[in-house]
């Protein structure tokens, strides 16, 4: 994710997803794994979304 998405994006899904306060205290690389493929899907539903806002 890190180079794929903004970092604003990227704090937005955190916040969605409650791993904002990991990120803060620990940075990206103390999000667990599992969250972090929270993460991704999260960022595809969204990608997903906008494409059907669009059309």
């Amino acid at each position: 994710m890190a180079k794929i998405l903004s970092e604003a994006t990227k704090i937005k899904l955190g916040e969605r997803l409650g791993v904002d306060e990991i990120v803060r205290r620990e940075g990206w690389g103390g999000v667990p794994a599992r969250e972090c493929g929270n993460l991704v899907r999260e960022a595809i539903r969204l990608a997903e979304e906008e494409l059907q806002n669009q059309k």
